[in-house]
């Protein structure tokens, strides 16, 4: 499992090391806000487009070569802005680790599935949660550190060594995992089974969750600012609830396997959280941040364990790598969905009034999709 927790990590690292890290690199490769928003939409948009169709080739010829293709071609992807520095490379560098990540992320999340029974399957995706989290969190600060040290072209040598070691580690350490005979699916049979209320239910809480997340991230610290609070403080609040998502989801996990909730009960539990969160984030000066921060976080942290667990034991074994690239790519839809709408409404209204629409939206839809959640029998049983 250990590789399998690397890969989470890198995939994180990559997303936000680098990222937060762009604004500030080159004024002749970042030439204004409009060049900055294309170099960060390229990674997540190849992510979009991508997962779906990579989580379907892991069904169709294993999940460990594409996810080894995946971690070769990250690092490649890394390699190439290294050797040539120029803007030009830096955009297609940024596209191929999109595409790359697209290929070894569900990849992974799939093979943490099929490496583990299903009475394990939350203390699984909990600890692969956490490393993931982990990379979110130390991303923008271990990135910032090497941009110090050495520019960006010291970032992305970093992640080219790591995407290799990464795919090594995983080429040495994981077990082959053949791909089980699939019966021969339709799109009628596909749509019929991504709307499911099984795959919907899960997949809508991931995505609020990631919205909240985002949101979180994002806007907090303007509201910290605009409440008078220095960097340091809105910092802070940003690593707590960084944190608070990634210290929840290994006792997540275990506390699913032992029995003690349900996914369905731990799913309304975290968007009740996360509600709250977002509710608490509109209470003025530091109390509304950290409050925010912390729920959020929290909220977060329960979802997401879960809301996979939910999924691998809702899926055919078969189809597992194309359920895990689906659910990412709500996931992904998400993360850029729930800044929109808060930023849509915060410029006609005020940030306020942002944060209270996402609590709503939150609070109506993903419940109502969980009200018409059916439990599969694998996870009745295991509850």
């Amino acid at each position: 499992m250990w590789p399998l927790y690397a890969a989470g990590f890198t995939t994180a690292f990559g997303a936000h090391g680098i990222a937060a890290n762009l604004g500030g690199f080159s004024e002749d490769a970042v030439t204004s806000l409009l060049v900055l928003g294309g170099l960060l939409a390229l990674y997540d948009g190849a992510e979009v487009l991508l997962k779906p169709l990579f989580g379907t080739l892991a069904d169709r010829i294993g999940a460990r070569p594409v996810m080894i293709g995946g971690l070769v071609g990250f690092a490649l992807a890394s390699a190439a802005y290294v050797a040539a520095d120029s803007p030009g490379w830096l955009w297609a560098a940024r596209l191929g680790q999109g595409a790359a990540a697209s290929a070894f992320s569900p990849a992974a999340s799939s093979l943490v599935a099929r490496l583990n029974p299903a009475a394990k399957h939350g203390r699984a995706f909990g600890s692969y949660g956490f490393y993931k989290s982990i990379g979110y969190t130390l991303g923008p600060l271990l990135g910032g550190v090497l941009v110090w040290a050495g520019g960006l072209r010291l970032l992305f040598a970093v992640m080219a060594v790591l995407g290799a070691a990464v795919a090594l580690w995983v080429l040495t350490a994981v077990p082959h995992v053949p791909p089980l005979p699939r019966a021969r699916q339709t799109v009628l049979d596909l749509a019929r089974r991504l709307a499911d209320p099984a795959f919907l239910a899960p997949t809508a809480a991931l995505a609020a969750a990631t919205a909240a997340l985002s949101v979180g991230v994002g806007f907090l610290p303007v509201s910290g600012a605009a409440a008078g609070l220095g960097t340091v403080a809105t910092g802070a609040a940003v690593s707590v609830l960084a944190l608070c998502a990634a210290a929840i989801q290994p006792w997540t996990g275990k506390a699913l396997d032992a029995g003690r909730f349900t996914t369905r009960t731990g799913l309304a539990a975290g968007l009740a959280l996360t509600t709250t969160g977002l509710l608490a984030a509109m209470l003025p000066g530091l109390t509304g941040v950290l409050l925010g921060a912390a729920l959020i976080g929290t909220g977060t942290g329960l979802i997401t364990p879960l809301g996979f667990a939910a999924l691998a034991a809702a899926t055919p074994p078969e189809r597992l790598g194309q359920t895990m690239g689906s659910a990412e790519l709500g996931r992904e839809l998400g993360d850029a969905g729930g800044p929109l709408v808060v930023g849509a409404i915060a410029t006609t209204a005020t940030l306020t009034y942002g944060y209270a629409a996402l609590a709503l939206l939150l609070a109506t839809g993903t419940l109502l999709a969980l009200a018409r959640h059916r439990t599969p029998a694998k996870a009745r049983d295991r509850a």
